[in-house]
């Protein structure tokens, strides 16, 4: 087998925004392996500023998966281990290279266009009258899930907006969450979950910054409303740490991304321990490119998921990879009728 890696800019469609900073660009790598004329393509979806692995020798770890990509699967991922998204890209095109079909990983009836997934509207932050917009279009284009970001503007004006809807609709007509990203100080945040669980709120992922512990476990076992662990989970590669977490923290919620958990192997491992802890899970996708996204979608679909998931950010950039994803009336599905487009990708030598 040969291996090699080709780094990818998405360019959004318009500046999005979340409590850490406005996002305009998303950088991301692919890598392809080839052999005896086939090749198989995988996405490492390095997300800069979030992903544990966002350092200085990205790249060259990158390369040396290149060199050494004849060893053992399970010798290489141990050693990526503390780079998770070169661990999923590394899953994705082994599997990729392995399928009859390119870009089918998990054959299912996904892929056969038969079957799709639940997902929720994501809201991004802004001004009021933009979120405003963005509420209406995601309601209009047939979502019953809405995932709104805060913690950037005004918090009285974040409220307005979760009232606004419920005035509008119940929550059996509109399922509500809200990602704070960690915006909230420790010293008012059940104030604030108070507050917010007036408006019969799914959950609230990540309501303060992770590693504190203490004060999440307090909030978790306080709060009124449920709280999904996010970013808390990233950077925590052994299974026993893992377990501790679960164990200690207590949170109703997990939010899973592979790019930023270790692929197939690491979100397995995070749901077998929630599941023994009776917390519940769902998948999110991390601003990959529609060749991450599709792994992630039909490894989601593996499941046998029912809750709405997070996957419907492959409408956001003005580059993607063209593909066969399509989200039509909330829900994540695939087009047999479309063809994927990779030839600006994957290289002819």
């Amino acid at each position: 087998m040969k291996a090699v890696f080709k780094k990818h800019i998405l360019n959004f469609k318009q500046a999005s925004g979340t409590s850490r900073g406005i996002l305009r660009t998303k950088e991301t790598f692919f890598l392809i392996i080839s052999k005896n004329e086939k090749k198989g393509i995988g996405e490492c979806g390095l997300f800069r500023g979030l992903s544990i692995d966002d350092l200085p020798d990205y790249e060259v770890k990158l390369q040396w998966v290149c060199n050494n990509i004849n060893l053992e699967k399970d010798f290489l991922l141990q050693e990526l281990r503390e780079f998770p998204s070169i661990q999923f890209g590394l899953e994705q095109a082994l599997l990729s290279l392995q399928s009859a079909n390119q870009f089918e990983l998990f054959p299912s009836e996904f892929t056969k266009g038969k079957d799709s997934i639940p997902i929720n509207g994501l809201i991004w932050m802004g001004s009021e009258e933009f979120m405003r917009t963005q509420i209406k279009e995601k309601l209009n284009s047939g979502f019953t899930t809405i995932k709104l970001k805060i913690g950037a503007i005004d918090f009285d004006t974040e409220l307005n907006l979760l009232k606004s809807i419920r005035k509008e609709f119940s929550p059996d007509e509109i399922e509500l969450r809200v990602d704070a990203n960690g915006a909230f100080d420790p010293k008012n945040a059940l104030e604030k979950l108070k507050r917010l669980s007036d408006f019969e709120l799914h959950s609230i992922e990540q309501p303060i910054k992770q590693g504190q512990i203490q004060e999440m476990t307090q909030l978790c076992e306080s709060t009124p409303l449920p709280i999904a662990l996010d970013e808390e989970l990233i950077g925590v590669f052994d299974v026993t740490k893992k377990s501790e977490l679960l164990r200690t923290i207590k949170p109703q919620y997990i939010i899973l991304k592979p790019s930023l958990v270790g692929g197939v192997e690491g979100c397995n491992e995070w749901i077998k321990l929630s599941q023994n802890n009776d917390i519940n899970w769902w998948i999110t996708s991390a601003l990959e490119s529609n060749v991450g996204l599709n792994a992630i979608a039909q490894y989601t679909y593996s499941l046998d998921v029912t809750m709405p998931q997070g996957l419907g950010t492959g409408g956001l950039f003005t580059n993607n990879i063209a593909s066969p994803l399509q989200v039509k009336k909330g829900a994540l599905g695939y087009n047999t009728n479309k063809r994927w487009n990779i030839l600006n990708v994957i290289p002819t030598e």
